[in-house]
């Protein structure tokens, strides 16, 4: 069916930014159809994508060097993974950390034994290092304190690992972090950003963990043959799925929703747009409801494994459990009547379901309808290579009613009150990061950094409000231009309603994590367990086929995969 036949069938009013973009909801959204590493993998599926371990020099002792390479259409992509010793005293997931138990990077190619002298001795330093545009990701894992050491000893005695145990933790090695973009010396994304495999969102560092994830079970399976010998068996297939990339994750990522405000509106939009059309859906088919069925019950699974002691996200995701089966009994009162219509449902969740069912049900309806809404992928990507440019011809009064339709929550907020502008988002000397200060307690407010446009947009208003009607944009700037980035920020959401975070970001209030949580789930994160107000562990491509079995196998349909069933 033509792209055009599937927008003319949205009847549905998409859900308006200033209910969508409120960091409570923003904090529970769900991985989803479009989320970046199922769309990858479904490409890698479709495009027959080869995959080869031409290295595995890791000794008795579990270190050396191995390579994976993949081969698409055009080119080839080389992972090349370090493992190391670590002692356990120096393992942490910090960004202060200067060791790690394996050291990653992805080689644009095939690489020779130079190459890979080279790397070995600059990959293992991170930071302290330097890779070249040859390189197009730079990472690091440590190992799960838990389940590690438990995996080997098992499978070398011959034994697989107890089921509950992997769903608990759900990986093996965690990234602390997974650097590209021209970071310390690798490709500028103005390199590869053009080649049709790289398409979309954060392609090269989502390729390069879905390889390490194939590491960290090569690994531990080397390592029981090593204590093993004969007696010792490998991962079975049904249980290494259950088995991600975990992932830490910090202030670091936290202003990137606010700084790239276009993409960051091509994302929402597309996972709204994708909503809109399900819920057009006149005639809820048979096979679809029970495929709907069997993902929320995949989801109940899903949640009822799904482990957190931070108490903000534990108290989410009781009520979660508790959502997700009034769902279950609503829609087998339902569907038992013959009929129930997508957008009946989710009105219904609107007024009986928390936040975070809400937005897991969001994914579940999208779930079966992959021939409606996968050809939006290809728009979740904007140019911002150019800023977006103001408009000076506006007039005062025009700039004002905008204001007035997008910022009235910023318009309601005293920014005359401690409490309201209680942080301060600054970039720390040390790490060249993110990192969100107090404003009242500690002395870096000459430090602040431009993410809090509710404040700058409310204090530009001020400016405005006594101007003469007919005074224009490009002559308020003239004397005060230090409400630029205010101005464009306002008149950008003419064009782009979800660009804008529609909360205040210096609350004394407010938790990071939601940033955080909204931004992984585009990833395709799962499994979000808040360590406090500003990090979060997940778990990556759990459930997703692994190389050696993504040709016969639909990594859609393992999304929510249900260990006791393995």
């Amino acid at each position: 069916m033509a792209q055009d036949n599937l927008e003319n069938k949205i009847n549905i009013a998409l859900r308006p930014a200033h209910q969508v973009m409120r960091l409570s909801r923003m904090g529970a959204f769900h991985q989803c159809r479009l989320s970046f590493m199922r769309v990858l993998l479904r490409q890698i599926k479709q495009q027959h994508w080869r995959f080869e371990r031409p290295i595995w020099h890791i000794n008795e002792q579990g270190t050396g060097v191995a390579t994976y390479s993949v081969t698409g259409p055009d080119r080839t992509y080389t992972l090349i993974a370090f493992a190391h010793d670590l002692p356990d005293s120096m393992r942490s997931d910090r960004v202060i950390a200067t060791a790690w138990d394996a050291t990653f990077t992805l080689f644009d190619g095939i690489p020779d034994e130079a190459d890979i002298a080279r790397l070995s001795r600059n990959v293992p330093l991170q930071e302290a290092g330097r890779i070249s545009e040859s390189e197009l990701t730079l990472s690091r894992a440590n190992r799960s304190v838990r389940l590690f050491d438990y995996v080997i000893e098992q499978l070398s005695q011959g034994k697989q690992p107890d089921t509950e145990q992997l769903e608990q933790v759900g990986y093996l090695m965690r990234t602390t972090a997974v650097y590209g973009s021209a970071k310390f010396g690798a490709a500028d994304r103005a390199i590869w950003s053009h080649r049709p495999e790289f398409a979309g969102s954060f392609r090269p560092e989502l390729l390069a963990v879905w390889l390490i994830r194939t590491f960290s079970i090569d690994w531990v399976e080397h390592l029981a043959r090593v204590r093993g010998g004969a007696e010792s068996v490998s991962l079975d297939v049904s249980k290494r799925r259950l088995l991600g990339v975990g992932n830490s994750t910090g202030l670091g990522m936290a202003p990137f929703l606010i700084n790239h405000p276009r993409l960051i509106h091509s994302w929402v939009f597309a996972r709204e747009k994708a909503l809109a059309l399900v819920r057009s859906v006149d005639t809820v088919k048979e096979h679809h409801m029970q495929q709907f069925k069997a993902l929320l019950q995949s989801a109940r699974h899903n949640a009822d494994s799904w482990h957190t002691d931070h108490p903000i996200q534990g108290k989410k995701l009781q009520q979660l459990r508790i959502d997700l089966e009034t769902l279950s009994e609503y829609i087998d009162q339902q569907s038992a009547q013959g009929y129930l219509a997508w957008d009946q449902l989710y009105r219904w969740a609107e007024e009986n379901l928390g936040l975070e069912a809400q937005e897991q049900l969001v994914s579940l309806l999208i779930e079966p309808y992959g021939e409606l809404v996968d050809h939006l992928a290809g728009d979740m990507q904007a140019g911002e290579s150019r800023p977006f440019e103001i408009d000076g011809s506006m007039s005062s009064t025009e700039l004002v009613a905008a204001i007035e339709e997008h910022y009235q929550w910023a318009l309601d907020i005293d920014f005359t009150d401690q409490a309201n502008v209680a942080r301060v988002w600054y970039v720390s000397k040390e790490k060249l990061e993110p990192r969100l200060g107090e404003r009242f307690e500690e002395p870096i407010e000459d430090y602040e950094q431009p993410l809090a446009p509710g404040r700058d947009v409310a204090a530009l208003y001020k400016q405005l409000i006594d101007l003469p009607a007919e005074a224009t944009v490009a002559e308020f700037l003239y004397s005060c231009g230090e409400h630029r980035n205010a101005i464009r920020r306002v008149q950008l959401l003419r064009c782009y309603p979800y660009a804008e975070v529609r909360d205040n970001t210096i609350d004394a209030q407010m938790q990071p994590i939601d940033l955080l949580r909204c931004k992984l789930s585009f990833f395709g994160a799962t499994r979000f367990d808040p360590r406090s107000d500003r990090w979060v562990r997940i778990t990556m491509f759990k459930g997703a086929p692994y190389p050696d079995e993504l040709e016969n196998l639909d990594p859609d349909q393992l999304i929510y995969l249900v260990g006791s069933a393995a």
